[in-house]
């Protein structure tokens, strides 16, 4: 491998891992702080490609924007919709056991997959490049990348440094994470738990939807593309700690490293390998890398 080819690989998965925290972050905190196990989660990210595919036409249509203000409306509409799932459905789901929990989502899963069935069919569908960010970089003399790819890596990246920031610095990060503490002496305190729930709630739908968003252009918009998402992304939740960002921040890019890397110097293994990474790391540490807060 030479060094171009070695620098294109560390980029892909520096971008890989960085977009991989943005869908995990997401269902770290539904599950390490609502307490609720969330298999819709992956429906989420799908939804979010969708509306990069559908949501086009219309915005260029009614405001004559491109894709920056299809971004906004879809994770517009996408907070609207976490609030009403969270006040219609899993507002309920909190007391309940994690059976109940996994059924009520599993039904989602199958109500988000007829709803796309009928409104977009089961065809494979593309999503255009901006035209600003259509262009590459030359990495050497005969390879060059993509610069839409840099794009979403630095997107990534600053809205990880603004959950950061959020959850330091803000009262509501401070409530959040004391609601997910003691959710009874918060109560006591006076902070309605029930309304910071949904913050929570909504937050993390619009935040899988953000990255369906994004990731759309490069990886095209098909039927079940939420289903392996869903499953790496519980990997990432399990590797960094549950409830914890900062862990999966380090576990997404761990396993971006191992992803890509695997792909090219181990092809036949490299389905096992990020498996292979999470039984490694909870033999060492079997609550993950981070705690919760």
């Amino acid at each position: 491998m030479d060094e171009s080819t070695f620098l294109i690989q560390c980029l892909n998965a520096v971008q890989y891992g960085l977009l991989l925290f943005l869908i995990a972050s997401g269902l770290t905190l539904i599950f390490g702080i609502m307490g609720v196990i969330n298999l819709a989660h992956g429906s989420f990210y799908m939804l979010g490609a969708y509306m990069a595919y559908a949501l086009a036409p219309l915005v260029a249509n009614t405001f004559g924007g491109g894709f920056f203000a299809t971004l906004l409306v879809g994770v517009g509409l996408a907070v609207l919709l976490g609030y009403v799932l969270e006040w219609a459905f899993f507002s309920f789901l909190y007391h309940r056991e994690h059976l109940q929990q996994v059924l009520m989502t599993y039904g989602l899963i199958l109500v988000f997959e007829e709803v796309r069935s009928l409104l977009v069919g089961d065809d494979v569908h593309s999503v255009e490049i901006p035209a600003g960010l259509s262009g590459s970089l030359p990495l050497g003399e005969m390879m060059t990348y993509p610069v839409y790819r840099l794009f979403i890596s630095g997107a990534c990246l600053l809205l990880a440094l603004g959950m950061y920031w959020v959850f330091k610095y803000t009262r509501l990060g401070m409530m959040i994470r004391a609601g997910s503490t003691n959710r009874e002496m918060v109560q006591s305190l006076g902070i309605d738990i029930q309304f910071l729930n949904r913050v929570v709630f909504a937050a993390g739908l619009a935040i899988a939807v953000f990255a369906g968003m994004l990731a759309a252009p490069v990886s095209s918009v098909y039927p079940g593309m939420g289903d392996t998402v869903l499953i790496i992304c519980f990997v990432v939740v399990v590797i960094g700690g549950i409830g914890s960002i900062r862990g999966a921040l380090m576990a997404a890019l761990l396993i971006g490293v191992v992803d890509t890397f695997g792909k090219v110097l181990l092809p036949q293994a490299a389905g096992v390998l990020v498996y292979v990474l999470m039984a490694l790391i909870l033999l060492w540490k079997p609550s993950g890398l981070f705690k919760a807060g």
